[in-house]
């Protein structure tokens, strides 16, 4: 019987797996094809994972831009991350089981996770790892992405070493995407920011190869499509303890949730093993009560109201609001991209926001005047 058992191999299971095996639980991470390579492209701001190795980072640009209706050069340092490496950092110490689990059947003393092929492993936690699941229902960031050589990115964007984190100059209902990889290959995305449902992946495939074709350039190499969930309810606590998008980790104006589940794995492990000699109920309990304090509910419910007020604007009036975020000062743009548990700053960086705004925004967000008197 193994102490947690964890489903889902990507960043998220893996990084809480390793926590929870440093702690001496003995873990098992159920994985439907671990020796399957991680395709998505993931980059994060660097101060939000201060311990990230160097070998888990494949590129740190000299420069990353914004563009709403005008050039901000951002005061952050933008990585992405290397896969493998990434890997290599999250594995060891725990076992790791090929399959997909097709039910849990909890009980006093336990929890028995059924598989597909008939297995059941007996445990004393059950984490679900396993990822959102697009719905209707939900708010999706969608995105159609193509390889390019980096001496061809460069009739987009200035520069080798350039990232670019949105640029709404040429199409007002969604953004593009530039990000070096850091072996003389860059990937440009063509991303809907937030939409329900969302925008189907063939439009913005359309859309990326006009604005290829604009520039003299055709996608031959490898091509990247995303779909994300942005508005997971806050989970029930229960004995099944969701991790990573899972559990609602995922921001809801940016669609980013890898360092936020890595980073909340070390807290979360400590939590469970504190709490494991009182019960596989009490580790569960231990294990929200870490993963969604009172204040990350709160800045997750600001944090939606921005969502929403987003997806109300008119395309036009979006470029408008990102040049008005990216004039804040960085404190403020981390607090609402990164301050998962900090309300006060997330209320000042809404706030800030709120009073730098023309009528023809501020009319977007004016629910957000309240939050100021609220503090």
């Amino acid at each position: 019987m193994a102490d947690v058992v964890i489903a889902g191999g990507g960043p998220a299971g893996r990084a809480l797996a390793r926590a929870c095996a440093r702690r001496g639980l003995e873990t098992t991470l159920i994985d439907p094809a671990p020796g399957r390579r991680w395709r998505a492209t993931y980059g994060l701001w660097a101060d939000e994972l201060p311990a990230l190795p160097e070998t888990a980072v494949a590129c740190a640009p000299s420069t990353t831009l914004a563009f709403g209706t005008v050039p901000h050069v951002l005061d952050r340092q933008y990585l992405v991350l290397d896969n493998a490496g990434l890997r290599t950092w999250l594995d060891g110490g725990y076992d790791v089981v090929t399959g997909t689990v097709s039910g849990v059947d909890h009980g006093g003393q336990g929890s028995s996770v059924r598989l597909e092929d008939g297995r059941v492993l007996a445990t004393g936690l059950y984490v679900d790892a396993s990822g959102a699941r697009p719905r209707g229902d939900r708010y999706e960031q969608t995105a159609f992405g193509a390889v390019l050589p980096a001496e061809d990115a460069l009739r987009l964007v200035d520069g080798p070493d350039t990232a670019v984190f949105m640029d709404w100059r040429k199409t007002e209902s969604g953004f593009l995407y530039v990000l070096p990889l850091g072996d003389g290959t860059v990937m440009v995305e063509e991303t809907s920011l937030a939409r329900k449902p969302g925008l189907p992946l063939e439009v913005l495939a359309a859309r990326l190869h006009a604005r290829l074709r604009a520039v003299g350039l055709t996608s031959r190499g490898r091509e990247e499509r995303v779909r994300i969930v942005l508005d997971v309810p806050v989970p029930r606590r229960g004995r099944t303890v969701p991790f990573g998008a899972a559990a609602g980790l995922v921001h809801p104006a940016t669609g980013y949730s890898v360092a936020t589940s890595t980073r909340l794995a070390e807290p979360v492990a400590d939590a469970v093993a504190l709490a494991w000699d009182r019960g596989p109920a009490a580790a569960a309990s231990a294990a929200h009560r870490a993963l969604w304090p009172s204040s990350a509910r709160t800045v997750q419910g600001l944090r939606r109201h921005g969502l929403r007020a987003l997806c109300g604007m008119p395309p036009g009036t979006v470029p408008v609001f990102f040049d008005l975020f990216f004039m804040l000062p960085t404190p403020l743009q981390r607090a609402f991209t990164s301050g998962r548990e900090d309300v006060p700053a997330t209320v000042e960086a809404m706030s800030a926001l709120f009073r730098l705004s023309p009528w023809q925004v501020r009319k977007h967000l004016i629910g957000w005047r309240a939050l100021r008197r609220s503090r």
